[in-house]
């Protein structure tokens, strides 16, 4: 049986994930630790107490995120044994999906993505940027109301191809509201504008992704010991320097998750564990591939009800 590994991305984040994991076990601990040292300041709290509002904003977001996950996936490979044939995980989640199969360092990969978030934040003012989520619209359909809402400056582009029915776009406030409203004329059932703090993988994130090229030039990027599917061609890799080229372009380009996930079922896997805080992925591959079991794994009980 072929096992895949998940990751979230953000907006899973949610205060006192890893708190009880920190508790029971102590390598989940010494990785919460880990984190605070690489950073510089407490991570750690963060996830365990918050604040909410503190927690969500996306520089601490994303390394919180991918410490939780690498937490629970250190807990499971140490007291379970477990092993794993591919890895994916969802934008942010890809960073987690390295750094499991050993492509990055857990170091670098909690600066690199405190620092991803900060460049983010910084592309585009607060106001100016956001996303909304399409529910039953193919994406042909999304592509022609994205460019019948866009104009000069005010870019409206595909962002996330989640499945299941769902598209999130990506953009500039104004072009990204005039899409909201013309949304259900094109056949959407539901168009929700998202609560970020930045217009995610669209063309108004590109001086964010200058800015992580230059902070991933000086980092090693190893083999990985299994593939990792990455969002941008939602294919299989295991190239250390298209790996570190797919992360660039994956802050503009959109996340092929719907063709990521078919792309894990086309290699037999029939078993997938959803490693962190939330369980939006499982959800997703049940819409997706319905041949793949799907478990989310983030609390201490669900540690122990895992059999590899």
């Amino acid at each position: 049986m072929k096992t895949a590994l998940l990751f979230p991305g953000q907006g899973s984040q949610r205060v006192g994930m890893g708190r009880d994991l920190a508790h029971r076990f102590e390598i989940a601990r010494r990785t919460y630790q880990e984190a605070d040292d690489a950073l510089g300041f407490a991570i750690s709290a963060l996830c365990f107490e918050g604040p909410e509002d503190d927690l969500t904003l996306t520089q601490y977001s994303q390394p919180a995120i991918l410490t939780t996950s690498m937490a629970v996936f250190r807990v499971l490979t140490a007291e379970k044994g477990l092993r794993f044939d591919i890895a994916a995980g969802h934008s942010l989640g890809e960073w987690s999906a390295l750094c499991a199969a050993g492509a990055l360092g857990f170091a670098d990969a909690v600066r690199l993505t405190h620092q991803r978030g900060l460049f983010m934040q910084a592309a585009v003012p607060v106001g100016d940027g956001a996303m909304a989520a399409l529910m039953g619209m193919e994406l042909p359909a999304v592509i022609e109301l994205c460019m019948s809402a866009r104009a000069d400056g005010e870019p409206c582009e595909p962002a996330n191809l989640n499945g299941g029915g769902q598209i999130v776009i990506s953009g500039h406030t104004a072009a990204i509201d005039r899409a909201i409203a013309a949304a259900k004329g094109k056949g959407a059932k539901r168009a929700v504008k998202l609560q970020v703090s930045a217009p995610f993988h669209c063309s108004l994130m590109a001086p964010a992704a200058e800015q992580l090229a230059e902070a991933l030039a000086g980092v090693t990027v190893n083999p990985p010991t299994v593939p990792v599917v990455a969002n941008v061609t939602a294919e299989p890799t295991t190239d250390p320097a298209q790996i570190k080229q797919l992360l660039v372009e994956q802050v503009t380009a959109p996340v092929r998750w719907e063709e990521s996930v078919k792309a894990i079922a086309a290699t037999g896997v029939t078993r997938a564990y959803e490693l962190g805080a939330g369980s939006v992925l499982r959800g997703l591959v049940k819409r997706i591939a319905e041949t793949i079991e799907t478990t989310t794994i983030g609390e201490p009980h669900e540690v122990d009800a895992f059999n590899a």
